[in-house]
């Protein structure tokens, strides 16, 4: 497969200073950047198809379930599930539409406005999980080896790691536990 990221002399920087991946580094990248596609693609199917919702909006529920009282201000959700503070706001208003989330103002800062998951959107996660983590495990784990997901793991902290260096990424917390 050829692709533009390869140099005619592979590995090799170019005269503008560019430097080409190598034949395996595209390879590499290649089959990433197909995963990063594709794989959410099929998440949000089964998601849709089991249980009427879409991955973005599942990340949402999830996120808020995990948090104390089930509460985040919005920013902090955008943030959280890499969303636009729009898609997030969009998103959020289809949620409570359902009676699965409401929005307020904080009791803090009456400024800020937090996103609450209600019972109901409790629910909905809770029935929803196992078909997500029965697609997750038959898409991605099925097929590696013990070893292979521990390198799984260890490349994505890296390469997380370089993308967000502010460590906005939430499941930083879990490296400190090994």
């Amino acid at each position: 497969m050829g692709s533009v990221l390869v140099g005619r002399l592979r590995g090799v920087e170019g005269r503008d200073g560019t430097r080409w991946l190598s034949a395996e580094e595209n390879d590499a990248w290649v089959s990433l950047s197909w995963l990063m596609i594709r794989l959410p693609t099929a998440i949000d199917a089964q998601l849709q198809r089991d249980s009427g919702i879409q991955f973005f909006e599942y990340l949402v529920l999830a996120a808020l379930s995990m948090m104390p009282e089930r509460r985040m201000q919005m920013s902090d959700l955008a943030q959280y599930v890499n969303g636009s503070p729009s898609r997030l706001s969009n998103v959020v208003k289809r949620l409570e539409q359902r009676g699965w989330v409401v929005r307020r103002p904080s009791a803090e800062n009456g400024r800020v406005v937090e996103a609450t998951l209600t019972d109901a959107g409790m629910v909905v996660v809770e029935q929803a999980a196992p078909g997500h983590v029965e697609a997750v495990r038959r898409l991605v784990f099925d097929v590696l080896s013990a070893e292979q997901v521990t390198g799984l793991r260890d490349i994505g902290r890296q390469v997380a790691r370089q993308v967000d260096p502010q460590r906005a990424w939430p499941l930083y917390a879990g490296e400190d536990q090994e």
